[in-house]
């Protein structure tokens, strides 16, 4: 067993098939480089579970009895939940602006907006806040569907409570119109947070994303960085397979299907850059 306070070594064979294992079962890739990143990010559970070593950690995810329960630890141990309200707007901006009109114009059925990979649910409730400004749940049928597959990102989501840095470019109006003081930082409106439905769900099960991939606004934002080009292909091939056409999937502007054979085509929208499958 590891003392208490010093970190178990994570040798490069076991590296090799707990990171693969992980890659297939919740996406998240880590390359060569990021051995000691994983090993750092993991050594609490090892010590948690009283293991002695990566690979006793390696043996429960893959046969253990306890791995089910094991797994929604492991996704919030590498769980990125950097995030916060109104980044990247100008994609909102489109999807109100531009791409709800059209969708309430053709009649194409009821306004459904994913985020799926809220973490914390700034995405989300920024994606709720910009359609209410508009006026949208007045004139329309909208639903806003908000995923992960971390159950302390979705925990927080739930709670609706945030601290200043997920303010820093959300604008006052709207800040104050919006959120309330309350006990351990600000707390979002009771009414606008029960617009948006939040649920548990791994992008690479199809089981969990069957129903959610069939809106035809989806926001996978700032996710892909964290997966392998196979796992990205693997992921907007379920979404293509299932989303209506038109259908439009907003990523983070640092990502890129431009490599991914699929049926989305990049297109600039309102000046907002959106994968668009016709």
């Amino acid at each position: 067993m590891t003392p208490a306070g010093e970190q178990p070594e994570l040798p490069l064979g076991t590296f090799v098939i707990l990171r693969d294992l992980i890659r297939d079962r919740i996406g998240v890739s880590f390359e060569d480089e990021k051995r000691d990143l994983l090993g750092g990010k993991l050594a609490d559970r090892v010590r948690e579970l009283k293991l002695d070593s990566f690979l006793d950690y390696y043996y429960l995810l893959k046969y253990g009895p306890g791995a089910d329960a094991e797994w929604p630890h492991l996704t919030d141990a590498l769980s990125v939940q950097e995030t916060y309200f109104w980044r990247e707007h100008e994609q909102v901006r489109a999807l109100v602006d531009v791409l709800v009109p059209q969708h309430v114009a053709a009649r194409r059925g009821p306004v459904r907006v994913w985020s799926a990979a809220c973490a914390t649910g700034e995405e989300p409730l920024s994606i709720a806040i910009a359609l209410n400004e508009a006026g949208w749940f007045d004139r329309a049928d909208v639903e806003v569907w908000a995923s992960d597959a971390s159950p302390a990102a979705l925990a927080k989501a739930r709670r609706g409570v945030y601290r200043e840095r997920s303010f820093r470019v959300l604008p006052p109006h709207l800040r104050e119109k919006y959120f309330a003081p309350a006990e351990g930082g600000t707390k979002v409106d009771p009414g606008l947070h029960a617009r948006v439905q939040f649920q548990p769900a791994n992008l690479l099960n199809a089981d969990d994303t069957r129903a959610l991939a069939t809106a035809p606004f989806i926001f996978c934002r700032n996710v892909f960085i964290y997966f392998s080009a196979a796992t990205v292909a693997r992921v907007v091939r379920g979404f293509a397979e299932r989303a209506p056409a038109p259908a439009y999937l907003f990523t983070g502007a640092s990502e890129s299907l431009l490599r991914v054979a699929s049926a989305f085509q990049l297109e600039e929208i309102d000046k907002a850059f959106v994968y668009v499958k016709r």
